[in-house]
């Protein structure tokens, strides 16, 4: 579009300062700008064409008066709030009281110009304030005219698990489902800002310790019952205050994150106990692994160790190996785990992850990484051909052969929806028929006579 043009007249007040100014020529470009005849614009005010420019933003008329008294040329970039656009304008004067205006469209630069400096000073996952931004902010806000200033620090509470569980875009919408409770709670001058990969930071000018504690206990309450796809979402926080003006921010700051620290460890266990809690109920609202099932695995399991004199450390190992399994499962699509008929390659092969999916999750959980190997190896068989690294015989730890066939049994006698259960004297003769190449043969031979069969 070619640029527009137009003449204005400067009026004054009784004291001389300019107050408006008054239309006298325009080109055909202005004319398609305003969407007016030369005939309408002429004589009209700037004001009549520009309403958001009135009292108390008159900066541009202002500016305006500045060129046609003392002949300093300005450039301005001006925002038209009724048209949503962004213009140039550069001004000249031409003769006292007067002056002409060169108007260019600059609305794509413009937005680009915003948007860059947003994603300079936002984080695109949550939309709320980058470290960057952060930063500057405790500079500018770090006066004695702000004191008390509070700064809590919120850490997402398993969010590694989360991420090793159900992959990362599960974990990036448990990041923003956080950032959402927490804007929710928060005022709305206090400065949140996503810190880190799992970390908040919320900086509370003039706000003092109690309050910054009581706005941590509300956070708390709202992630109580809070959850994003079945998984539970916990924070924890620490927050400390800036009562002496001589004590740096950056103090502050330390304190919150230590204080937030001591908290994470006296709820660890609380915390990946609610967290796995929730993993096992998915697994078991879409697949058939129940709750019974893994009663009656976890006893014929046990059976079979007992038989072993296995010491009781290791029917510990072998009660968690039991119910976390088949964890790695979560990660598969129920129609998968669901389907009646036989599985395709494609799935087949989603179906054999699920080992090493379910030894990533015990790693990444210190109470429970000690069963992470046993869990890797428990579709391994004993003449080499299992899965996932083709371990053979005793290869295989002892504690994932046993599970193996008290599985394989309970599977066969209870059946399942694709396949009708066996009698307890079938599922034996096909254990005998399979050992030697799929399960340990003495130890299948172990869990027939422990049965009785």
């Amino acid at each position: 579009m070619p640029e527009a043009f137009a003449a204005f007249r400067i009026s004054l007040d009784e004291q001389g300062k300019p107050v408006d100014a008054v239309l006298l020529t325009v080109n055909m470009a202005f004319e398609k700008m305003s969407g007016l005849s030369r005939t309408e614009l002429i004589s009209k005010k700037i004001t009549d064409l520009m309403p958001e420019i009135k009292p108390p933003k008159t900066n541009l008329i202002k500016a305006f008066g500045h060129v046609a008294l003392s002949g300093e040329n300005a450039r301005i970039d001006y925002h038209a709030e009724h048209l949503n656009r962004w213009y140039e304008i550069t001004a000249y004067r031409f003769e006292p009281r007067c002056f002409a205006t060169i108007i260019r469209n600059i609305t794509e630069d413009k937005e680009e110009e915003l948007r860059n400096r947003y994603l300079s000073n936002h984080d695109s996952l949550t939309g709320l304030y980058n470290r960057h931004f952060l930063q500057a902010e405790m500079l500018r806000l770090d006066t004695e005219r702000q004191l008390p200033i509070s700064i809590i620090i919120a850490d997402i509470d398993g969010l590694k698990l989360v991420n090793d569980t159900y992959g990362y875009s599960k974990g990036d919408l448990l990041i923003r489902k956080a950032a959402t409770i927490i804007k929710d709670i928060c005022r709305k001058e206090d400065i949140i800002t996503r810190w880190g990969g799992d970390e908040f930071l919320i900086l509370l000018p003039q706000t003092s310790d109690r309050d910054a504690q009581e706005l941590c206990h509300r956070i708390s309450n709202k992630c109580r019952d809070a959850y994003q796809n079945s998984v539970p979402i916990s924070l924890t926080l620490g927050a400390a205050a800036k009562n002496n003006p001589d004590v740096p921010l950056t103090e502050v700051q330390r304190n919150a994150e230590d204080l937030m620290q001591n908290q994470k460890l006296q709820s660890y266990m609380k915390i990946k106990s609610k967290f796995l809690k929730s993993v096992y109920h998915n697994l078991i609202g879409k697949s058939f692994e129940t709750e019974e099932h893994v009663r009656r695995v976890r006893e014929l399991s046990l059976k079979m160790g007992q038989r072993l004199a296995l010491p009781k450390s290791e029917l510990n190992r072998l009660a968690v190996l039991v119910l976390l399994h088949d964890i790695g499962k979560v990660k598969i699509v129920e129609d998968i785990l669901t389907k009646k008929g036989l599985l395709d390659a494609d799935e087949w092969e989603k179906i054999k992850k699920h080992p090493e999916a379910g030894s990533r999750i015990a790693r990444a959980t210190e109470e429970f990484a000690h069963v992470a190997n046993e869990i890797l190896s428990h579709h391994e068989h004993w003449d080499g051909s299992g899965y996932p690294q083709g371990l053979k015989g005793e290869e295989i730890p002892l504690l994932s052969r046993i599970m193996a066939i008290a599985d394989a049994y309970e599977v066969m006698t209870s059946g399942r929806p694709y396949k009708q259960a066996m009698t307890s004297a079938a599922a034996a003769g096909e254990l005998r028929r399979c050992a030697g190449r799929q399960f340990d043969p003495e130890l299948v031979d172990l869990f027939v006579k422990a049965l009785g069969l």
